[in-house]
Order: C-alpha cells, then structure tokens, then sequence
C-alpha cells in the first residue's frame, strides 16, 4: 500500500521535509515512489506541493499520514480530493 508521508532532510536542528509516496513497509529515508513537495517548518511552515501529482496519487489510493494529512488541509488540496470523491 502507498502512503504519503514525509522523508527528512536538512542539517542538525534545521529540519527540511519532502512529502514522497512510498510503499508503507518501507524505512523514513528508503526509496520514494515519487516526491511530491516540500515543507519547511523553520520557514513559518512554508508547504510547496504537486497538486495534480498528489490528487493522483489519493484517488489512486494512497493514503497520508497524520501530519500530510493536516499540510494538505492547509494547503486545500484535501478538500479538492473530497470534491473530486463525491463527482
């Protein structure tokens, strides 16, 4: 099963994200199916995303963890693809 979550990057104290869809049995830093954007929590939690990648992925079914979850509501992508569900 694909799941959406986060994969770090960064130095020491100074954490940078990719959100990558990955296999769920696999490690935090193993292989990414494919990355789909960038959150930068030092940044005031600046979030980059592939929106038409993402909505892909979810009506694929893939699922987010938590915390992408919670990005992807802020960002609005989360609503789209429960707009997109109801069509």
């Amino acid at each position: 099963m694909l799941k959406l979550r986060l994969t770090r990057l960064g130095s020491k104290k100074k954490p940078v994200y990719r959100i990558a869809a990955m296999e769920s049995t696999t490690k935090r830093e193993g292989n990414a199916v494919a990355y789909l954007g960038n959150y930068y929590p030092l940044e005031d939690s600046k979030v980059t995303l592939k929106e038409e990648e993402i909505l892909t992925f979810l009506q694929n079914g893939a699922q987010p963890t938590r915390t992408v979850k919670s990005l992807l509501t802020k960002a609005g992508v989360w609503a789209k693809f429960e707009e997109s569900k109801r069509k």
